[in-house]
């Protein structure tokens, strides 16, 4: 059972790498843009507006990033869907049927998108995928996963029915996304959306809900007024590694005290499996059938702290990865690759009319793998498959530290 399981995300330097590339390729061209940069869930991290750009853009750029990171698709999908006749696109909670948006992506995996305004929307896309072509960074961190979601609701549950109340248990992500809800027959409907609120509220701000409500009632209301925060206890960040990852939210207890003195037991339920990485002490067995299917498609065995286990699988070259703070070893399983480690990280680059490659190295030394072999990359040193078979199947321990 995978509590907490590791995500990448944008950091600082990857936002202005995005953005950089993508004003360039504004500028270059006389563009007169606004420029977004999200993260997964649409939480605006960075904007630059061009001289010149008109003021509106802003909201706009902001709006197509956003729909590119939550539907994971680029923008002009959802506008096509609404030009060829489908209205009930528009009604999309959270969409803008703008062309201008594009997701930012590692390995398939959206770590956030790119959202430009200002020219036509074929300009408009252009920038955005010039910025999406950057050689951007991400660091990878702690997220909370559907298990362990549902066991800090279930376990504020359990506990709500050993005293017979009947209160509903909302359990959500960092950006205060709803992962889980618990809701018993005998709850009260109003409940499940003031879960939910008080669930949001922990997360986004990384404090218990109940803070707010005591600068309400305390003689400060003006915290009444902050954005998406319900000021009413019941809500407690799920905290690992002294990060918060995600957030519970009780509702509908015989009490507000007691809404929170749930919501601490599920949070801390989790926190507890958490602090012990839900592995560390228990051997985790394998079969061979499910490491067999695994490799079908390739993807993680385990996912904890502080390694991960990964049954890769490649039928292509792939672009540079690099890892400040994983140690990658590899085994190879079956066929033959050429990995080339160390050298320099090289920016995206024109190589044919219009076509950029993504970023490569230079220099570096050349691993020529077959079955059996092994090739440990330490934290820090980029690396590239620049040659695979079809297949190419190999184990990956990914060390943090």
């Amino acid at each position: 059972m995978r509590l907490i399981r590791r995500k990448r995300v944008l950091d600082t330097k990857g936002v202005v790498a995005v953005m950089n590339a993508a004003e360039d390729s504004a500028l270059k061209n006389g563009y007169k843009v606004v420029i977004a940069v999200v993260d997964a869930a649409g939480n605006l991290m960075q904007l630059r507006r061009t001289e010149g750009a008109q003021v509106a853009s802003s909201s706009v750029a902001i709006d197509k990033a956003r729909t590119a990171a939550i539907f994971v698709r680029p923008s002009r999908e959802i506008e096509e869907q609404v030009s060829g006749g489908r209205l009930g696109a528009l009604a999309l909670r959270g969409a803008a049927a703008l062309t201008g948006g594009i997701p930012l992506t590692v390995d398939g995996e959206v770590v956030g998108a790119i959202g430009t305004s200002g020219e036509t929307p074929d300009e408009d896309e252009a920038v955005s995928i010039a910025g999406s072509q950057a050689n951007f960074m991400t660091v990878e961190v702690d997220a909370l996963a559907y298990e362990g979601a549902r066991l800090a609701a279930e376990t504020a549950g359990a506990a709500a029915t050993s005293r017979g109340v009947a209160p509903v248990v909302a359990a959500v992500d960092a950006a205060g996304e709803l992962m889980f809800l618990w809701r018993p027959d005998a709850a009260q409907i109003a409940s499940v959306n003031v879960a939910k609120d008080k669930a949001r509220t922990a997360a986004i701000y990384r404090r218990p809900s109940k803070d707010f409500e005591e600068q309400a009632t305390g003689g400060r209301p003006s915290a009444l007024h902050l954005a998406r925060a319900v000021p009413l206890q019941g809500g407690m960040p799920i905290i690992s590694d002294g990060n918060v990852i995600g957030a519970v939210g009780v509702s509908g207890a015989s009490s507000a005290d007691e809404d929170q003195e749930l919501a601490v037991i599920g949070a801390e339920a989790l926190a507890q499996v958490a602090s012990n990485n839900g592995h560390k002490r228990n051997a985790i067995f394998f079969s061979g059938d499910e490491v067999k299917a695994r490799f079908e498609s390739g993807g993680l065995l385990l996912d904890s702290q502080p390694y991960k286990i990964d049954a890769g699988r490649r039928d292509a070259p792939g672009e540079v990865e690099y890892h400040e703070h994983i140690t990658d070893i590899m085994q190879v399983i079956e066929g033959t690759a050429t990995v080339i480690t160390g050298g320099i990280m090289l920016e995206p680059r024109e190589v044919g009319t219009g076509e950029l490659r993504a970023g490569a190295i230079e220099g570096g030394t050349q691993h020529h793998l077959s079955e059996g072999d092994v090739l440990a990359v330490p934290s820090g040193v980029p690396h590239q498959f620049i040659a695979v078979s079809n297949p190419f199947l190999y184990f990956v321990v990914k060390v943090e530290g």
